[in-house]
């Protein structure tokens, strides 16, 4: 690979990486910087990449024998009839070889004693016929075999990667390391990385048992034949040199990452993602900005040239243009050396012509598949390599720490003590997301007690929301700390201290499920209540939204399995000139329409989903965490949901955000007042407005204002 001579201080393209001890190489493909960390111990070494993978490869193998024990759990009888199937398969060219020897002889004896013995001629023609059909029935059964092999083993390791995913905290999911890592392993198509491993592993044995016995079959039948080995040498020459002069592309094995910073490669992609997301398509129609984008982009990519390619694209590029394309015109030259053997041989025995000419076709055509067979082995080689990788990654994937570590305590000691409410105390907590150099919260200290009610007032970006995602151990905090009734937040179980809490998120979301599961998973152990369903809908304020839709409760908003049509769109014309009408097979489909809601209907059925959850008697919730939950609704939804939100709170600990002064904040026992990430003032809503300069009162006044 080409090395960049300026990227580093250290040598030509190597940094030297303090952390671990292990140098950086720089390269450029492209747009793309390409860097690798290498092994010191390997650096000596020209093709060191290489020799990483094959140790790589032998690590891996652990996966692999891992893979064949959870296969053979699921299917084993299928997994060794395909095996079984496969090998039987790759012993049947080196019969078929040995079968054309054997005519080889024939033609020779009929040469040379004028006769023919027809019972071996006979058994012989049975017998390519006989390999002809083997291999076709072999050929079927193989792919039903493997039909119903990858079958199971896709049933088994969707459930494995469904929870390698679900298990996942926010920061680790949004770390793009870890998004890497779950990319990698879900599946493109409907064959699996394990499916993937076993192919590769099965036929490369295949392979080398087809090149022994093909191999100790074709230097039986060369003895026999006069120039067979000088012919077969010449043949084998040509395909040789080719094969060598192959480049095969594959996993880059190590440590590695790869960035742009080729400022019209990132617009010009922004402006694709722009046009392809359907988030976008209402403000880019509504803008007629379609000729000013498309004129952008067709002037990036006359800019870019061939430069404007993926990072795959470019490192495949960059890694077959050393292909010496001389060799090819050698290994031509020497493809037409047996003919001339051939011919100066007929020129001395015109007799034997019959026989050189069988014996020269049967041993270019052997030496062609042997080749190609040799070949094939190389790839499966580096393929057996990538495909143990991704069964690393794959199991791997289960073992992925999450940011958010887990605590050791139970909580809450005392079932009976959750029904009064949680205390919350912050001390000195300051926080920062993940990459951002600002503190969304700064030196927060702030105490509520059991079974109070806590109002969070200030402006968007004031750091509300981040207080309730510390609280739910979305993230934890960069400096401070954070008391669950006294005991620090971090050393109680997250699945018990979320388990006492009932959330919503300003940026919620509707799952891509029935209106029903959307509701019941505030509450998964009531999923089949329909009662409780039913009133938590009542209770968010979505019975008649819900009554309104064709399906009810059963309503799919956005179906997750969209219609699939032909890439032949209403209007156009098909191969037989008949104009398409797509209209007709919707109608034929009958396929429920998805259905756009407001935003106040959205915001509905998200507090229905909290209601769900915070009104189980047996679920012990002690607090409630609402942020901005009627930043949607009309003046009477949010006076209704405010008035519920009082009946049903009960003895809970409420911390309820908003930028919005309402009737909720006269009944609160503290509010706090927040303004760029410090909290400001802190007081129940009376004192703060006799506070003298408060920015409370002065705010409250303002938007009382409005209102006379």
């Amino acid at each position: 690979m080409r090395k960049d001579h300026h990227c580093s201080k250290k040598g030509k393209g190597v940094a030297f990486d303090s952390q671990n001890e292990r140098p950086i190489e720089h390269h450029q493909f492209g747009v793309w910087d390409f860097y690798a960390a290498r092994n010191p111990k390997l650096s000596y070494f020209p093709r060191s990449w290489r020799i990483e993978e094959y140790a790589g490869l032998l690590n891996d193998l652990q996966y692999l024998w891992r893979t064949v024990r959870d296969v053979g759990v699921v299917a084993w009888p299928l997994l060794c009839l395909y095996v079984a199937i496969t090998l039987v398969k790759s012993l049947l060219p080196a019969l078929s070889l040995w079968l054309s020897g054997q005519l080889l002889n024939i033609v020779q004896v009929a040469v040379d004693k004028r006769a023919v013995d027809t019972r071996l001629l006979t058994k012989i023609a049975c017998g390519r016929v006989f390999c002809a059909a083997a291999e076709q029935i072999l050929e079927t059964a193989s792919w039903k075999v493997s039909t119903a092999l990858n079958g199971r083993i896709r049933r088994f390791y969707s459930a494995h990667i469904f929870h390698s995913v679900a298990r996942l905290d926010v920061p680790t999911w949004d770390d793009p390391v870890v998004s890497a890592q779950i990319d990698a392993i879900i599946p493109k198509d409907s064959n699996t990385i394990a499916w993937g491993a076993i192919t590769s592993i099965v036929q490369t044995w295949s392979t080398v048992v087809n090149l022994f016995s093909q191999t100790a079959v074709l230097v039986g039948v060369l003895q026999e034949q006069r120039d067979g080995f000088l012919l077969s040498m010449i043949s084998f020459a040509g395909e040789v040199i080719m094969c060598f002069n192959l480049t095969f592309v594959g996993d880059i094995h190590g440590a590695w990452a790869a960035t742009t910073r080729n400022n019209d490669y990132i617009r010009m992609e922004g402006l694709k993602r722009l046009i392809s997301t359907s988030t976008h398509r209402k403000e880019l129609v509504a803008g007629g900005l379609a000729a000013y984008l498309t004129s952008e982009y067709r002037n990036l990519v006359d800019r870019l040239g061939n430069r404007a390619t993926d990072f795959w694209s470019a490192y495949f590029d960059h890694t077959t243009e050393r292909v010496f394309q001389p060799m090819r015109l050698l290994r031509i030259s020497l493809m037409e050396l047996p003919q001339i053997v051939f011919t100066l041989r007929a020129v001395q025995q015109p007799s034997s012509i019959p026989v050189s000419l069988a014996s020269l076709h049967l041993v270019q055509r052997t030496s062609s598949l042997f080749m190609e067979n040799v070949s094939a082995l190389l790839r499966q080689t580096g393929s057996v390599s990538q495909r143990l990788s991704a069964l690393r990654k794959l199991y791997e994937a289960g073992n992925i720490v999450n940011h958010v570590a887990d605590g050791t305590v139970p909580f809450p000691e005392n079932e009976q003590s959750i029904r009064d409410g949680i205390s919350l105390e912050f001390r000195g907590v300051s926080f920062q997301y993940p990459g951002s150099e600002e503190y969304a919260l700064r030196n927060i200290s702030f105490r509520v007690g059991h079974g109070q009610l806590c109002v969070i007032i200030g402006s968007n970006g004031s750091g509300k929301s981040t207080i309730l995602k510390l609280v739910a151990r979305i993230y934890d905090p960069t400096e401070g700390t954070i008391l669950i009734d006294g005991q620090d937040i971090k050393t109680l179980r997250l699945v018990d201290l979320r388990r006492a809490m009932a959330i919503l998120f300003q940026d919620y979301t509707h799952f891509p499920l029935s209106i029903r599961e959307n509701i019941a998973l505030g509450d998964p152990a009531r999923m089949h209540d329909d009662a409780a369903i039913e009133r938590a809908a009542h209770l968010g304020g979505a019975s008649e939204l819900i009554a309104h839709l064709p399906d009810g409760f059963d309503t799919y908003l956005e179906r997750p399995v969209p219609d699939i049509f032909s890439w032949v769109s209403g209007g156009m014309m098909d191969q037989f000139g008949h104009k398409v009408v797509n209209e007709r097979l919707r109608r034929y489909m009958n396929t429920p329409a998805d259905h756009g809601l407001s935003g106040g209907q959205m915001q509905r059925l998200a507090v229905a989903r909290t209601f769900m959850r915070s009104s189980s008697t047996e679920q012990g919730v002690g607090l409630l965490l609402l942020d901005e939950p009627s930043a949607s609704l009309d003046p009477t939804a949010e006076h209704d949901l405010f008035s519920r939100l009082r009946e049903l709170r009960g003895n809970k600990t409420m911390i309820f955000s908003t930028h919005r002064f309402g009737n909720l904040t006269r009944h609160a026992d503290i509010i706090l007042y927040m303004h760029d990430s410090v909290i400001m003032e802190t007081g129940t809503h009376e004192a703060l407005l006799k506070s003298e300069g408060s920015d409370y009162a002065r705010l409250w006044r303002m938007q009382a204002e409005a209102f006379l």
